[in-house]
Parts: C-alpha cells; sequence; structure tokens
C-alpha cells in the first residue's frame, strides 16, 4: 500500500530526510516513531503529496505521488499535526463540504459523513461552530475528515499532540478499530503511542531509519533482552550481586535494600536469554530465601534509548492512556 525507496528532502543543504525506505502493508498500523526534529512530519508531508522530495519515490497504492499526485491522492487520508480547520462552519457542514471535494458522490454523501461523525465521536456537536469546540474535538473532526472519503490508506501526524489523557485514549481507540481495513501509517514521538496501537515500528533519527519491526523483534535484534526482578534474603547484598552476576544470560544486576533485611535486584538479561530456571537452581544451592521473581520484556522505551543515545534528543514515555 505505501512504498518509499531512498527517499531525501533536503533544505539548504541538510538532508533533514537522508535515504530512507519503507514499506507498509494493507490492514496495517505502522508507527513512525521519533524525537521532534527526526524528519517524521516531512516524511509524512512528501507521502501525502504536499511537499515534493529532492530525491527517492514513494508510491501509494502502486501509484507516483509525484507523476501520479491526483490518483495517489484519492487513495490517502491526511491528518496534519496541525488540522487546518474552518472555526466560521459548524461540524456536519464542514464534513459535508471536505466529502463533496474529495469526490464522495452526491448519494452517498450524507451517509458518509454521518457515518464518520458516529465513528469519531462528533456526532452530537454536528450543528456546533468548530471554532467553539476543544482541541479534542477538533482533532476527531480531523480524523473524520481524513476518513470521510473511504481511503484504503490513513496518513496520521501526531493525532494526540496537545489532548489530555481522555481525548488521548478517545482517539487511540478510533485508531485502533481501523486495523485491517485501513492501512495506517501514525506518526508520533510518544512511546505509549506506538504500544498502544501499533503492530510494527520504525525508527527515525537525524532523518534517517535506525530499526524497523516489533518491539520483540528489536529486542532481539539489538540483544536488548527482558529484565527480572527478584526479591530474595541472603548472606549479604554483594555476595548475592556476585553470584547472580554469574548466572548466564544476566548482564548486569542492581540492588536497593528492601524492610526486614530483603533486598530487589533488578537483572538485565542478554536478548534470547530466559535465566529463571538457572536463578532458582542458585536460590537453592545458595540457601536463599525467594519471596518474589518476575520476567518483563524489554520496553519500547528501552530499545530507543539505545538506538538513539548518540543523538541527545529526548523522546516521550509518557503514561498509557
Amino acid at each position: 500500500m505505501i512504498q518509499v525507496q531512498g527517499l531525501t528532502k533536503t533544505y539548504r543543504g541538510r538532508a533533514v530526510v537522508d535515504g530512507i525506505s519503507f514499506e507498509a502493508g494493507r490492514g496495517e498500523i505502522v508507527g513512525f516513531l521519533g524525537p521532534n526534529g527526526a524528519g517524521k512530519s516531512t516524511t509524512m508531508r512528501i507521502l501525502s503529496g504536499f511537499l515534493l522530495p529532492t530525491s527517492g519515490k514513494v508510491e501509494i497504492a502502486g501509484h507516483d505521488i509525484v507523476e501520479e499526485s491526483l490518483q495517489a491522492r484519492r487513495h490517502l487520508g491526511y491528518m496534519p499535526e496541525d488540522v487546518p480547520l474552518y472555526p466560521e462552519m459548524r461540524v456536519e457542514e464542514y464534513l459535508r463540504y471536505r466529502a463533496g471535494i474529495k469526490g464522495v458522490p452526491r448519494d452517498r454523501l450524507t451517509a458518509r459523513v454521518t457515518a464518520n461523525m458516529e465513528r469519531c465521536g462528533v456526532a452530537q456537536v454536528a450543528r456546533k461552530l468548530i471554532g467553539t469546540l476543544s482541541k479534542g474535538y477538533r482533532q476527531r473532526i480531523g480524523l473524520a475528515d481524513a476518513l470521510v472519503h473511504d481511503p484504503e490508506i490513513l496518513i496520521l501526524d501526531e493525532p494526540t499532540n496537545g489532548l489530555d489523557p481522555n481525548q488521548i485514549r478517545s482517539v487511540r481507540e478510533i485508531i485502533r478499530s481501523l486495523a485491517g481495513q485501513h492501512t495506517v501509517l501514525l506518526s508520533t514521538h510518544i512511546l505509549a503511542e506506538v504500544e498502544a496501537v501499533c503492530e510494527r515500528v520504525i525508527i527515525l533519527d537525524g532523518g534517517r531509519i535506525k530499526a524497523t519491526g516489533d518491539p520483540a523483534s528489536l529486542a532481539r535484534r539489538l540483544e536488548r533482552g527482558a529484565r527480572l526482578a527478584l526479591e530474595a534474603k541472603g548472606p549479604g547484598t554483594e555476595a548475592m550481586e556476585k553470584a547472580l552476576l554469574r548466572v548466564v544470560g544476566v548482564s548486569e544486576v542492581r540492588s536497593e535494600a528492601l524492610p526486614g533485611d530483603w533486598t530487589r535486584f533488578e537483572l538485565g538479561v542478554r536478548g534470547g536469554e530466559d535465566p529463571r530456571e538457572e536463578i532458582f537452581r542458585v536460590v537453592n544451592l545458595e540457601q536463599w530465601s525467594l519471596r518474589h521473581l518476575s520476567m518483563e520484556p524489554a520496553t519500547l522505551e528501552e530499545i530507543f534509548a539505545g538506538l538513539t543515545a548518540e543523538s541527545g534528543r529526548e523522546i516521550e514515555p509518557q503514561a498509557r492512556a
């Protein structure tokens, strides 16, 4: 559905997007993740036909976005970071206007507008002026606009930017509902956004793709394994740390004293390793008391930090909504 090959965009001799290549398949929700200034919005604007590339090729549903722009954009719904709405228009009036511009047949126009107002949670404000509505409603109107002509492909640039937690949850639920029906490319600098709605992630930094895949496969590729939490009581923290570090697969050990002579250990685990059986053996051999042992996969935040550490730029983990 989306195919990008060697895409480059330069400004005053500097490559903002630097030779990137990727694809997104039918019905897939793909996260386009990177810190502010990574080149995400520039890429989105090129993919949507609003900005010409310096070099490279973009195909939308088999149509070249430069050579066959009109045909490509018929298959495409685009929601920019700052949705350009008309504040003096009423919601339904605006969406009917946009549906007409996008070529929705007159006999289907009312049904399409009504269905998308319901889907995006703006039916209750259909007759209100857009300028009187909250940012959460305006973002959902922008999403309804992107969907109104029933495109196969959706490009969403920071769709929850500036929203409160309840508004974020609402927009994410709408995006999740699109899986399987639409190919969605979702640009964000918020890690929880990708973890909440995306099947696959493309990590961009400094205009280049650092990695692509689902979080589990990225963790394996980068040898960033799980983290293991252990609460035990034994002969002393230092001796216990040394014993745990000797376990095959354990890459690091951090400790924290707990009440009652208990110690909490956080263990870094190498990609693909599961040292729990060996840890149980050590616990029994050393005659420690054990009250907790749990293992969690590497988080997307840890993966991202490892990939972009040299850039010095931050990305927002943000709590889940």
